[in-house]
C-alpha cells in the first residue's frame, strides 16, 4: 500500500504529487531497516526556517505500523510570552522510482479551514499515520532504495491581523456647551483657532474663517468643528449631534444651524463654509457684532463611539 492508497480514505488531508523539492528542508535517512535494532524510536531533525521563525520535523518509528511526522516549531524561548503562530504546511516523502515527491497536508475544511495553530499548549502538528513501515518498506513503491529515503517540508506561516471593534452608544447623555468671545473681530486674519477643550473623552477645537473660505471667500463667515483625537487615535469613530450658535447680543435671537455626524479618521472636521453672509454677520441692526466682539457657541451631544483595533 502505497501512501496515496494509505490516505485516500481520511476526508481531513490531501495528498498531492509534484515535480518539486520542498522549498524549506530535506531530510534523508540512510541505512532506514538499521532504526529498529539500533532502538532509534524517535528522532527530531535540527532547526531549519520558515516565516521568520524555526522548526523541526519529529519522527516516531515506533508508533505500532506506522510513521509519525510533526512539524514543531523550535526555539520558543525567544518567542513572546502569549505568542501564537498560524501556519499552512506539507510534509513530503520522496519517490526515487517515479522521481517525484509526495506530499501530505491539511485538507481546507469548513470552520477549521487549512491552517493549524501554533501555540504554548500545542507546539506540534502533524500526522500520526503518515505512511506505514509496511508501504514505507515495500521496494516497489519506491519510497525505500538502498535503504535510504529522503523526506522534507514546506511551512507558510500566515500574518494573520485581528479586526476588532467595539460601538459603545451613549446613554442618558447629557450635551456640552462651550462659549467664547472674539474681540476685535474686524481686525483677525484669515482665520480664528479656539483652544482645544474636552467633552468627556474627547477633545475638539473650533476654526472661523471671518471672511469665508474656499468658495465662500469674501461672501460668508466659514465655521468648523475638529475632532483632535481622531488624528492622534485614527481607528476611533465618534457620532455627534452638534449645534453652532452665534448670540445676537441685542435682540436675543441667535442664528443657529445643527447637525448629526460621524467624525472618523477620513473625516475628523465638519461645518460649514456658507454659515452665514458677512452682511448679516456685521449688520448693526441684529446684533452678531457689538463693539467688535462676537459670541460664538457650541453643543456637542456624543451619541456614540466606535473603537476599531487591529491585533
Amino acid at each position: 500500500m502505497d501512501l496515496i492508497k494509505q490516505n485516500k480514505d481520511n476526508d481531513e488531508v490531501s495528498v498531492e504529487t509534484r515535480d518539486a523539492a520542498p522549498s524549506h528542508f530535506l531530510f534523508k535517512i540512510e541505512n532506514f531497516s538499521s532504526s529498529t535494532p539500533h532502538h532509534i524510536h524517535k528522532y527530531e531533525s535540527t532547526e531549519f526556517s520558515a516565516g521568520e521563525y524555526k522548526w523541526r520535523l519529529i519522527f516516531n518509528f515506533n508508533d505500532g505500523d506506522n510513521i509519525a511526522v510533526n512539524l514543531a516549531v523550535s526555539d520558543t524561548s525567544s518567542l513572546p510570552t502569549r505568542w501564537e503562530i498560524n501556519a499552512v504546511f506539507s510534509i513530503f516523502l520522496y519517490n526515487q522510482k517515479s522521481n517525484k515527491f509526495y506530499s501530505i497536508r491539511w485538507r481546507c475544511v469548513p470552520l477549521s479551514g487549512r491552517a493549524r495553530r501554533f501555540h504554548a499548549l500545542k507546539q506540534e502538528w502533524g500526522f500520526p499515520k503518515f505512511i506505514s513501515k509496511k508501504s514505507l518498506m515495500d521496494q516497489s513503491n519506491g519510497y525505500l532504495v538502498n535503504d535510504n529515503c529522503v523526506f522534507g517540508a514546506e511551512v507558510f506561516v500566515i500574518n494573520i491581523q485581528s479586526a476588532f471593534e467595539c460601538l459603545s452608544i451613549s446613554k442618558d447623555g447629557k450635551p456640552y456647551e462651550q462659549c467664547w468671545k472674539i474681540p476685535k473681530f474686524s481686525q483677525l486674519g484669515n482665520e480664528w483657532v479656539s483652544e482645544d477643550f474636552l467633552t468627556g473623552d474627547h477633545k475638539w477645537y473650533m476654526k472661523v474663517y471671518p471672511r469665508g473660505n474656499r468658495d465662500a471667500k469674501d461672501h460668508n463667515i466659514s465655521i468648523y468643528l475638529y475632532l483632535v483625537d481622531s488624528i492622534r487615535s485614527p481607528f476611533r469613530n465618534v457620532m455627534t449631534n452638534f449645534t453652532f450658535r452665534i448670540k445676537d447680543q441685542k435682540n436675543g435671537k441667535h442664528y443657529i444651524t445643527y447637525y448629526i455626524k460621524w467624525f472618523t479618521r477620513s473625516g475628523e472636521a465638519w461645518g460649514w463654509s456658507k454659515f452665514m453672509s458677512i452682511t448679516d454677520m456685521n449688520d448693526p441692526n441684529k446684533g452678531f457684532i457689538v463693539d467688535d466682539c462676537c459670541v460664538l457657541e457650541v453643543e456637542i451631544l456624543v451619541q456614540a463611539v466606535s473603537h476599531s483595533l487591529i491585533t
